[in-house]
């Protein structure tokens, strides 16, 4: 059976992710001392709890719970002043979407139970990065500029293929696109350029542009590939207007760094 495709989020939303680690970098103190004399390190006087809590900090990311999304494992430590960033096109789906979701999930759940809805739905322009507090503005703004050219357009995603994370402690299904691809691979190109700008992760080498549909912890690509893969094609082929309904514009670009969310919309 061959691998199946990897896909990168965030463990908090959009979302398990690719490791990254940003080093913070600290100034050496001044000391003050006499000429003559060896410099006497200044020392601080550790702040009271009491007080720390009354100015809560800025940079603080957004708390690391498993428990508040369904048991994810994230698989960078969650670090003051490190924020999870993810770059991707909203899907506005149409209103008749639901109804196939709701004939998908209840066939794929005879296979694998465990299986849940996304929350949101898109398709992945980065993997998820770490940013720290201080770059997430000038990083915004770099990814404002070099996709203020970009026309909107329209793609179509309509063949399901099963998808895990890179440690393969989450499965997705997810419908790949299969028109559209030469738009996003143009987008992925100027979003690599930023994120090398910045020293992060680029996007995969050969990506499959996809929507995830529905997702579970664990490798679930045994259950899922194979008969269960085909019926849920099959459904998807035979959805009244499925060629209409899948066919989504895309007219924003979005960019989620922590619980903050930057539009960057298309011409």
């Amino acid at each position: 059976m061959s691998s199946a495709p990897l896909v990168g989020y965030s463990s908090s939303g959009s979302e398990d992710e690719a490791e990254a680690v940003a080093a913070g970098r600290s100034k050496p103190g001044s000391g003050f001392h006499r000429c003559g004399q060896n410099p006497v390190p200044s020392e601080k006087l550790p702040v009271p709890d009491s007080v720390l809590s009354m100015f809560p900090s800025t940079e603080e990311g957004p708390e690391d719970d498993s428990a508040k999304h369904g048991g994810r494992i994230r698989t960078f430590p969650h670090e003051r002043g490190n924020w999870a960033t993810h770059i991707y096109i909203p899907y506005e789906a149409k209103e008749d979407f639901r109804d196939l979701l709701d004939a998908l999930l209840p066939q794929a759940q005879m296979f694998v139970p465990r299986l849940v809805l996304m929350e949101e739905f898109h398709v992945s322009l980065s993997q998820s990065v770490v940013l720290r507090h201080h770059w997430i503005l000038p990083f915004v703004q770099v990814l404002k500029d070099r996709m203020a050219s970009f026309q909107r357009f329209f793609f179509t995603a309509d063949r399901v293929k099963i998808y895990t994370n890179q440690e393969k402690t989450r499965t997705f299904i997810g419908l790949e696109v299969s028109s559209g691809h030469a738009q996003f691979l143009d987008l992925v190109s100027e979003v690599d350029r930023a994120m090398k700008e910045f020293d992060l992760a680029t996007f995969y080498q050969d990506p499959s542009f996809h929507v995830s549909l529905a997702w579970c912890v664990g490798d679930a690509r045994l259950q899922l590939e194979g008969q269960c893969l085909q019926e849920l094609q099959e459904i998807v082929d035979e959805f009244e207007d499925s060629e209409m309904l899948l066919r989504v514009l895309a007219n924003q670009v979005r960019c989620k760094s922590g619980n903050k969310f930057f539009s960057m919309p298309l011409k």
